[in-house]
């Protein structure tokens, strides 16, 4: 049976309460008004789950579902009191059946099926119930087609319950996978603490992982790794800061934005969205013809391209998306700064952004890697368009690179691999891909996110195989002769043209894009929406179909750039 869930305040909060983390004294209903984060500290405490629920849900637009799971003993487990007196005497302090309350509604109002767990309920511990509740909330995710958001909250697996407890990791792993195969977002809120067989099960396999501010997230508690390792640990070990360093969550939000963020994640998964609005006018900005272009000189062109004003990846997403959730890690280790991804919304179109970051200054650039990936760079853009292909949502890539980060560290990691899987994945990928060389395309590197349907060039922009310096270096044995080599390189924009690498051009405001970011923003935009709205008329067949014919005839004898439309498309 389901029911309305009202959206009540917490029971009258104690009139004074000390935080558990600067210990200072907080005014009750104070505390309470900040949502349980500590206004002098910024600690997030913890929430029970009908007030998460009640924080995180429009008003009036929350539904409990009525699902039931049988209370079980298997092993009548007695520790200092029998099993189920446990169980009854935290149903009678929380007021709920289990560690876990399920609801449906919407957020900024996009629908939503929520699983909340709930701390007080024997330390949110993952039992036969508990596992059978959340099973059933991704059921009816499925069942409805509803993104799903688990907000996590357990010590891990209920340890009275034996075996039955554990095989509840597989059994709601199982069900995300069911999600995954059927195009369903699906969102974890990482809330303190979340460890054990919850950690290790649906609370990491969501699309995205949101965590709180100082949130701890991990498999064995500090204290057990402390006392079996013999080592002492960083302050910050597992925190959600920790976490997002190492690349294993996707974001930190603060509970009061939590709201908001969510709403815009949720958005993505809504892929019935066609772009709104006039189409604007690209007018001469395209250009497909490589004869209505004046030769530029190479080197100057690759000097043009490393311009540190012209806009990078960030000022570009800023200003021609509607919204940007920034998406972070590759789930295994790190997160590279020199590439930045997530989800966006172009003229209303949901789409899943990636772009080469540099900087405009010494410390942005070293800062960000100066726009070289490691690895796991790479291996996060493979995560988010994983992700863009479940949902159904283009891909927009801006390419402005040296080249991949080289180094001992990115060799143990792995750089020529993650790259090759890169270029296999969106060979294949069953959505339409736009890359953008927006300033400087160097080697592998810029082709990791470049095999797409259209690929585009800046007019002042340079795409090549190597360095002009290295392959000075390399040829010429002396890297001052990069001039010469940039040109025998054929690096510029109308020489790619012309040899059918890129598929068109897109002029510069007059002075280059770094002489005006908003014209150049602009300008992008326009052609991008463009390109979106002719691809988006194809099959997914005729679309792999065509990307497959464009690269398969580089190199060719009998194929050459007379077999390019003059709208830019490819015969198949």
């Amino acid at each position: 049976m389901t029911g309305t869930l009202m959206h009540r305040a917490a029971a009258d909060p104690a009139e004074w309460v000390v935080c558990a983390g600067c210990r200072d004294l907080i005014y009750g209903k104070r505390l309470s008004r900040s949502l349980g984060v500590c206004p002098e500290c910024g600690r997030h405490g913890r929430v029970a789950a009908p007030e998460r629920l009640a924080q995180l849900l429009d008003p009036g637009s929350a539904e409990l579902l009525g699902f039931r799971a049988a209370d079980t003993d298997p092993l009548g487990f007695v520790d200092f009191k029998p099993y189920p007196r446990r169980l009854a005497e935290a149903r009678r302090e929380t007021g709920l059946d289990e560690a876990v309350l399920c609801a449906r509604g919407t957020i900024e109002g996009q629908p939503v099926v929520v699983a909340a767990m709930d701390f007080r309920f024997l330390g949110g511990s993952l039992g036969s119930a508990v596992g059978e509740l959340i099973t059933q909330a991704a059921e009816e995710a499925l069942r409805t087609r509803t993104p799903l958001l688990v907000v996590t909250a357990s010590g891990g697996a209920r340890m009275q319950e034996g075996a039955l407890s554990l095989m509840q990791m597989a059994k709601t792993s199982q069900a995300f996978a069911q999600l995954d195969e059927a195009g369903v977002l699906t969102v974890s809120l990482i809330t303190d603490p979340t460890f054990g067989g919850v950690a290790a099960s649906f609370a990491s396999l969501s699309d995205v992982l949101v965590a709180e501010p100082g949130a701890r997230m991990g498999f064995a508690g500090r204290r057990v790794i402390e006392q079996t390792i013999r080592q002492d640990l960083p302050p910050d070990f597992q925190t959600a800061e920790f976490l997002l360093a190492h690349g294993l969550v996707d974001l930190i939000c603060p509970r009061g934005e939590l709201r908001g963020t969510i709403g815009r994640l949720l958005s993505a998964g809504n892929r019935h969205v066609a772009a709104s609005g006039p189409a604007a006018e690209i007018g001469d900005a395209l250009v497909r013809d490589p004869g209505a272009l004046e030769a530029r000189d190479p080197w100057q062109a690759v000097r043009s391209a490393r311009a540190l004003d012209r806009p990078t990846a960030r000022d570009y997403f800023h200003r021609i998306l509607d919204e940007f959730v920034e998406l972070r890690g590759d789930r295994l280790s790190a997160d590279s700064p020199s590439l930045v991804g997530g989800f966006g919304r172009i003229g209303g179109l949901p789409v899943l952004v990636l772009g080469h970051q540099k900087g405009h200054d010494a410390a942005e650039l070293a800062a960000a890697g100066f726009g070289m990936p490691q690895p796991s760079g790479y291996r996060k853009s493979a995560r988010l368009m994983r992700l863009a292909a479940k949902l159904g949502l283009p891909v927009l890539a801006l390419v402005d690179t040296p080249g991949a980060h080289p180094g001992v560290e990115a060799e143990e990691q792995g750089q020529a691999i993650a790259i090759a899987e890169n270029l296999r994945l969106m060979a294949g990928l069953p959505v339409p891909i736009v890359a953008v060389v927006t300033g400087e395309g160097g080697s592998g590197g810029a082709l990791a996110l470049a095999v797409a349907d259209t690929v585009l060039i800046w007019e002042h922009a340079v795409y090549s195989v190597i360095s002009p310096e290295g392959c000075a270096a390399i040829l010429w044995k002396d890297a001052q002769s990069a001039p010469e080599a940039a040109a025998a390189l054929g690096v510029s924009a109308e020489r790619l043209l012309g040899l059918g690498v890129v598929d068109a051009v897109i002029r510069e405001p007059a002075g280059g894009v770094q002489a005006d970011h908003h014209l150049a923003a602009e300008r992008l935009r326009a052609v991008l929406l463009g390109e979106l709205a002719r691809l988006g008329e194809q099959e997914q067949m005729e679309l792999l179909t065509r990307r497959h014919a464009r690269f398969r005839r580089f190199g060719a004898a009998h194929r050459g750039t007379e077999s390019r439309r003059e709208d830019g498309g490819l015969s198949a």
